[in-house]
């Protein structure tokens, strides 16, 4: 019951509703009527108190009354962490069975050894010079077209996008069979500086036309331009290989998609590029929430939209040109790993990128385990099985019918 003076009344609906159920708003989020604003709010800087009702309006019973529940922020945060936790249980996981399994299964003990205590026996060789530059490469690759595959799904706000929309991976593509069919390149340290120059061209081509509309930039023209001289490079490329057998043969694996029986030095050639692309990445986490909400809204919050852009596509171009440099076009990583991940996360990107980078690596890591077991003792390239697992997997994700959105 309230209380019985008229004095007391109009003070209770004049005192704040300072209660337990406000304190737990403050430190874990707001409740059911302010959700969309705090997911706003992380995104880049709307505040919740919009949402949040003053007054006479703002009286709520007392805490010995209706206890608060957790809000559904709070719950949603540790979901994502056990989700995190768990993907990366999933990575160590995966990294463990890339060691231990391939033409001849080596026991978990061996595999110890040859990591700890190397005698420089067969199967400690076998690991050491064969199967851990293999995983090592498979990690650096997976993290890098799963963080690329989100920064383009971000930046063009398509959930179906992958790193070769904006045509980079056909553009490192057509670059490196250019060097090999007119320079007779063999050297991973020429395939990365003919890749990355490819995957700069081609975005950059791709950016000023798309510029030169009415509007200027927006992702629709981003994704058609991109589409368009993917198709044109790779048919390109595709001729190049064809009427010339001594490239094709160069070409064949590589074309393929393959992390098995690279050049000496690929992973220190690739490895600080795709440092940097990664930092550069995940530094975009927060201002991309702000433009997922429109160009007019994000530079409301103050969001630099140009230099967002312009960071986000430079990442982008240093991933997938080491990436697509080291191991040729694997397909499908980039474009199902963030995909699958906001059914996770929600569509914050400070969660969907960090997420993107565990996943793409474990994803890449079994294409890569499977590819040594279906048609053992030899191998399918890793390329050839991301697509087999990745087509049926993306129909079925496409079909769903609440798919979260960028």
């Amino acid at each position: 019951m309230g209380p019985s003076n008229p004095a007391d009344r109009s003070a209770a609906l004049a005192r704040p509703a300072e209660t337990e159920e406000t304190a737990v708003n403050r430190s874990a989020g707001p409740g059911p009527a302010a959700t969309a604003s705090a997911d706003r709010a992380a995104s880049g800087g709307l505040s919740t108190d919009a949402a949040r009702p003053t007054g006479p309006a703002a009286v709520v019973p007392s805490a010995t009354d209706h206890p608060p529940a957790p809000g559904p922020v709070a719950v949603s945060r540790r979901r994502r962490l056990l989700g995190l936790a768990a993907s990366v249980a999933a990575l160590a996981l995966a990294t463990a069975v890339s060691l231990a399994v391939g033409s001849a299964p080596l026991p978990p003990s061996t595999v110890w050894a040859a990591l700890t205590a190397p005698d420089g026996s067969l199967d400690h060789l076998t690991v050491l010079d064969l199967r851990l530059p293999r995983t090592l490469l498979a990690l650096l690759v997976g993290a890098a077209l799963g963080l690329a595959g989100a920064l383009i799904q971000a930046l063009t706000r398509n959930p179906l996008a992958d790193p070769g929309i904006l045509g980079v991976n056909a553009g490192a593509g057509f670059a490196i069979v250019l060097g090999v069919a007119l320079f007779g390149v063999t050297r991973i340290q020429q395939y990365l500086w003919l890749g990355f120059a490819g995957a700069v061209t081609a975005a950059v081509v791709v950016y000023v036309i798309a510029a030169r509309g009415p509007g200027g930039v927006n992702p629709l023209r981003l994704t058609l331009v991109g589409v368009a001289l993917s198709a044109v490079l790779s048919g390109a490329s595709s001729t190049l290989a064809l009427i010339d057998p001594r490239t094709f043969d160069r070409m064949r694996f590589w074309g393929a998609g393959s992390i098995a029986d690279r050049p000496d030095g690929t992973i220190a050639a690739i490895l600080p590029f795709i440092l940097i692309g990664l930092a550069l990445g995940l530094a975009c986490a927060r201002p991309l929430n702000a433009l997922a909400l429109g160009d007019d809204m994000a530079r409301a919050q103050g969001a630099r939209i140009v230099l967002t852009r312009t960071a986000g596509v430079v990442a982008v171009t240093l991933l997938c040109g080491a990436a697509t440099a080291a191991a040729g076009p694997i397909g499908f990583i980039g474009l199902m790993i963030p995909h699958a991940v906001r059914w996770l996360t929600g569509p914050d990107q400070r969660w969907i990128l960090p997420f993107s980078l565990v996943l793409a690596p474990v994803l890449l890591l079994v294409a890569d385990v499977l590819g040594r077991l279906v048609v053992w003792p030899a191998e399918l390239q890793v390329g050839v099985v991301t697509a087999l697992i990745g087509a049926p997997v993306l129909i079925l994700m496409v079909r769903r019918a609440k798919a979260a959105t960028p």
